[in-house]
Parts: structure tokens; sequence; C-alpha cells
């Protein structure tokens, strides 16, 4: 086990699990930005559960998942409260927040690594496979003012995932990036368009 320090919060890491960097930091400093201490939140493949470390300190509810028992057992040790699935499955009920930091590189055949690596990192050809998946499902999750809060990469398509979420009735912003060697990192902002309900 080891452990990773950010904004004055240690959290550990077992191994099997992903390690938080730039892009789980980034994400860290998106929600900091929004949250409400009335909100409730859901991490979806929460990892280390280090988003779900810093939403408890504001959010009465804070529930996590993951499908990695590896990832599910480290936020559990963390202090979050986890559920091992896949994305929504079995998730009852709405929330206020839905986080999400998928696996959002572009990956081809050959390049698959196996194992909890694999979901972890492994977005498909394009990057984007379980982001539309996630995409297509987070809305019947959400409270009518809800707020997604999504991290990808330049690699994945900003444009793209933008189209994704847009074409399931949510208005899209940026709300937060850093730029890296080979690649730029983005939070995107998705809300229900009211115009778009029925």
């Amino acid at each position: 086990m080891t452990s990773i320090n950010y904004r004055n919060k240690t959290v550990q890491i077992l191994p099997n699990v992903y390690e938080p960097a730039e892009d789980s930091f980034l994400l860290v400093d998106a929600l900091l930005e929004i949250i409400e201490d009335k909100n409730s939140l859901l991490e979806v493949g929460c990892g280390s559960g280090i988003v779900s470390v810093f939403a408890k300190d504001h959010c009465p509810k804070v529930v996590a998942t993951d499908i990695n028992p590896y990832a599910a057992h480290c936020a559990r040790l963390n202090g979050i409260d986890v559920i091992r699935t896949d994305l929504f499955t079995g998730i009852r009920g709405t929330f206020d927040i839905v986080v999400f930091n998928p696996p959002y590189l572009p990956t081809s055949e050959d390049e698959h690594v196996g194992g909890w690596d694999d979901i972890m990192l492994n977005g498909g050809p394009d990057g984007r496979d379980t982001i539309r998946r996630f995409v297509t499902e987070v809305g019947t999750h959400l409270n009518p003012s809800g707020q997604v809060l999504m991290l990808i990469s330049s690699l994945t398509g900003i444009k793209e995932v933008c189209n994704l979420m847009q074409g399931a009735g949510m208005s899209v912003k940026k709300v937060a990036e850093s730029r890296h060697f080979f690649e730029k990192l983005v939070v995107l902002k998705g809300l229900i368009d009211s115009k778009n309900q029925v």
C-alpha cells in the first residue's frame, strides 16, 4: 500500500488501483468550485475514492461505484461508501452531482494490457466507449437541477464528447483545464437542458 497527499488530505492506494494524478487533481479542483453543503454526490468509477474524500467534507450523501474489486476495497479504506458495480447498475435514486473520471485513452487491440489496468485505462478505439454508456445513462440519476462533472483528454476528442453530451439532452461547458506534454485535460460540466425535456 502507498499513499498520496493532495490539498492536505492523504489517500491510501492499493495495488491494481488507479493512482491519482493530474487528471484526478483537476477533477477535485473543479468539484470544489461548484459543490455546496446540501449536495448529494455520486462518483462513478471512483478508483481510490479521492474525489469522494473531498466531497464528504461538504455533502451529506456521498456514494461511489467501481467495477474493480481492488478499487472498491481501497475506497472503503479511505472512508467512502462504495458499491462494486459497472457504472450505474443497481444504483437507485438521484443526485445533485455525478462525477466521472472515465477510461478515456484511445486504445487499439494490440495496446490492450489486460487485467484491471485495461479496465482503468482502455477507452476503446476512439477513447469514448465507456463515455458513451455513461452519457446515455447518467440523466436518470440526476436531480432536475443536477450537474455532471466529467474529465476527459484532448486525445479523447473534446468536441466529440461535447456532442455526445448534447445529444443526451445536456448543455455543456468546460469548467477546468490543464495542459501536459502530450495532451490537454479538461473537465466538462453537463446540465440537463430543460428545453430538451419531454
